[in-house]
């Protein structure tokens, strides 16, 4: 095998790596929004007619897609746009190491902890809160816009931030490893049709945010002291606190440890 058809190979090999990467991205993003996987399966469908109508040579219909075809990217970028703009945002903002930190088991318990016990004491004096906990995708956009605290999380500190006459209750909090980043932070509100129409601004930023990237948004009503839960694109609603805090610890539990914990257990037996 010569040089050059060994740099070949490796050109060929680094560029299905890449053609698979985007597509694992557009699958990952399909999976979190409707309307994106519905214009996939849009696309899939004009191909398979293209296909069909060259194969038994239909004229016609081969006429009509191929103009479909060739203006039809076009109109699709100008109607999707917000959708595409959303896939391109949750692609910036991941983290290629990972989160921002990867908390121990006692850290990871200690959080989540300091995090339930504030949202219990929220719920009973029917204190609105919302409480974000950034994942693998960065939250610094809305960081920088918000007032940097810097702080560990303590159930006291979420309390005191979500005190009425405090003048940082507005907003949500960002929550980064065992840290409280900061506080004001104000995130999208989303615009999903099947969101009941009694709930307020909080709950949809919740779900704006759980929209465009992975974060766990966690929320107090003001009105009815109920806890909610936004995540993966989904909002859950009337949670009871134990849900929330086995959620928590579940869905912060880093995949690596599962693995190590796993074979562990596996090599005792």
């Amino acid at each position: 095998m010569t040089f050059d058809s060994i740099v070949n190979l490796a050109k060929n090999i680094v560029d299905l790596l890449l053609v698979w990467l985007v597509l694992y991205y557009i699958l990952k993003s399909l999976s979190k929004d409707v309307k994106m996987a519905m214009l996939f399966k849009g696309i899939i469908i004009v191909v398979i007619l293209k296909l069909v109508s060259d194969f038994f040579g239909l004229a016609t219909i081969g006429f009509l897609l191929d103009y479909v075809i060739e203006w039809g990217i076009l109109a699709l970028i100008v109607i999707f746009q917000p959708e595409i703009r959303n896939v391109l945002e949750r692609l910036g903002r991941s983290q290629l190491l990972g989160r921002h930190k990867v908390l121990s088991i006692d850290e990871r318990e200690r959080v989540v902890y300091e995090i339930v016990s504030a949202m219990d004491s929220l719920r009973k004096t029917r204190t609105g809160a919302l409480i974000v906990v950034e994942r693998d995708n960065s939250l610094n956009d809305y960081i920088s816009k918000s007032q940097k605290i810097y702080a560990s999380v303590s159930s006291a500190l979420l309390q005191s931030i979500f005190f009425p006459n405090n003048p940082l209750h507005d907003g949500g909090v960002i929550i980064q490893g065992d840290q409280i980043t900061s506080a004001c932070a104000v995130f999208p509100t989303s615009d999903n049709a099947r969101i009941s129409k009694r709930l307020g601004t909080r709950h949809r930023a919740a779900l704006g945010i759980a929209e465009i990237t992975d974060c766990i948004a966690l929320i107090v009503s003001e009105e009815t002291g109920r806890l909610s839960m936004a995540i993966n694109g989904e909002l859950r609603y009337n949670l009871t606190i134990d849900e929330v805090k086995v959620t928590l610890l579940e869905e912060l539990s880093p995949k690596k440890s599962i693995i190590v914990e796993e074979d562990d257990e596996s090599e005792n037996i």
